[in-house]
């Protein structure tokens, strides 16, 4: 697909992305993770880089990232190196960030993803391991500013991609699907409100065919609507300054969601600035072909397997697939349905259609869902045997979803939804329709389908919606024959 471009210029956008760890340690010290404790209450000796003190690496934040890699096709090297980063921050208590850099665990991969109804995916460059910084505090303390370093050491995943997207909305959707990864496997929570999943964009624009531009890093962006307005933003803010005769200086720049606009911050580093050398209190991360293969035989089945799949066993269209394994609790709740039921695509369309709508109008997860899967196989059940029409079947799951019942049959009972399917009650009201209405039997048989079509209204009308449309159709058919 060709490139979307904006006053003729093309986007061009990369992501690096901080997942933090499900660990309950830190990544090089025994220290508590949890959030939200008093500040300085979670930072011990080797989080204050106290001296003597020295780092311990967490095997658990490195079967992390072993499932990372395997859940994206990477390659996972058998031994990388970590590094330290240079820079000077109040929060950054030894003056560096203990990271990876020429040799990292995680390497290439990709993430595939349906923006609409079309395939994308955005290739990994790479994913390593990192300690997190502390936190400094500054509107708590009535003009002084604070330190908090409770998340110095946190266990980081910094996974990097390709400047593969092409617009605003293929970003977007990229870090969902990214989201939705580290999610399924368990290795963050994706709290975005926490910091647990941190994303900075880093774009650029450029004419078609030309090198690509100068980019600018938009910092810690923490919801996927912010994560849209902020690139919006940033691709008109470029545009403008390279219409004006500006050119476009490389900058890491933060979003300001009260404004709706992205500002300067620094002056964007070159990892020569960083002065990266080995640790020397780190040896190599050997990771043995043996532990890849343990951590692989415990992973979850993945979703592009998950959906794959679907296609196979349930005869999905893939876009469903792809669509109803966006979360374990989803795909749980599809195929518990579909076996319940035995109608798959019908399970699939209400899972996509009127569930989806529900949990997004309330915003609320599919763990809050309010009419279990049982439910829905039997409300799909009585559609099939022509117990109840589709318009009668959404009324029963309103009230399933609103408590007013919990039996699907029941319901239908006491709002008197059952089809008319006694051929000779309905044969009956036909007659009387097709005696009332000469003028639209005439042209229908004179090729008018309209006129069929108002005929099946009034039979509809008679028998105050109850009559099985699909037998209405029959018998009118067959009597006008």
């Amino acid at each position: 697909m060709t490139a979307k471009l904006i006053q003729g210029y093309e986007v061009v956008i990369g992501f690096e992305t901080h997942a933090q760890l499900a660990t309950k340690a830190k990544i090089f010290s025994r220290a508590s993770t949890a959030f939200g404790a008093e500040p300085n209450t979670q930072a011990c000796a080797v989080d204050l880089a106290l001296p003597g003190t020295l780092p311990v690496m967490n095997r658990e934040a490195v079967a992390c990232a072993i499932k990372l890699g395997l859940a994206l096709g990477s390659h996972i090297a058998p031994e990388s190196i970590f590094a330290r980063k240079n820079y000077f921050y109040p929060d950054l208590p030894k003056g560096y960030q203990i990271s990876q850099f020429e040799i990292p665990v995680v390497q290439g991969g990709e993430v595939g993803f349906y923006l609409g109804d079309e395939k994308k995916t955005v290739r990994l460059v790479r994913a390593h391991l990192e300690e997190d910084a502390g936190k400094s505090l500054h509107e708590e303390f009535h003009g002084m500013s604070g330190i908090d370093l409770n998340r110095a050491g946190t266990p980081l995943l910094e996974i990097v991609t390709e400047p593969d997207m092409r617009s605003t909305e293929e970003a977007v959707a990229y870090a969902k699907a990214l989201h939705q990864i580290v999610t399924w496997i368990g290795i963050c929570d994706g709290n975005m409100q926490e910091g647990s999943f941190r994303c900075d964009a880093n774009v650029s624009v450029r004419r078609p065919g030309q090198p690509l531009g100068t980019r600018r890093e938009i910092k810690n962006l923490n919801s996927f609507k912010y994560m849209q307005q902020a690139i919006d933003y940033e691709i008109r803010w470029q545009i403008e300054q390279l219409e004006d005769g500006h050119a476009i200086q490389q900058a890491t720049v933060l979003f300001d969601p009260d404004t709706g606009e992205t500002r300067a911050m620094r002056t964007k580093e070159d990892a020569a600035d960083y002065r990266y050398f080995p640790d020397p209190d780190l040896p190599p991360l050997v990771i043995a072909p043996e532990w890849v293969e343990q951590v692989k035989a415990a992973m979850p089945e993945l979703p592009r397997a998950m959906a794959a799949r679907f296609v196979q066993q349930y005869g999905l269209p893939e876009y469903d697939a792809t669509t109803l394994t966006q979360s374990q609790a989803m795909a749980a709740y599809f195929e518990d349905a579909a076996k319940a039921c035995g109608a798959p695509k019908l399970a699939s369309n209400w899972v996509m259609g009127e569930i989806s709508r529900r949990l997004n109008t309330e915003e609320i997860g599919m763990d809050a869902v309010k009419v279990s899967s049982q439910q829905l196989a039997t409300l799909i059940g009585r559609i099939g045997d022509g117990t109840i029409s589709n318009n009668a079947a959404r009324q029963v799951f309103e009230a399933l979803w609103s408590g007013e019942g919990s039996d699907v049959d029941a319901v239908i009972d006491a709002k008197g939804l059952k089809q008319m399917n006694d051929s000779g009650a309905l044969e009956k009201i036909i007659d009387e329709v097709i005696a009332a209405n000469p003028a639209n039997v005439e042209q229908y048989k004179a090729g008018k389908d309209k006129a069929f079509n108002a005929l099946v209204g009034q039979v509809m009308k008679a028998s105050k919606g109850k009559a099985n449309p699909q037998q209405v159709n029959e018998l009118l058919k067959a009597k006008l024959a």
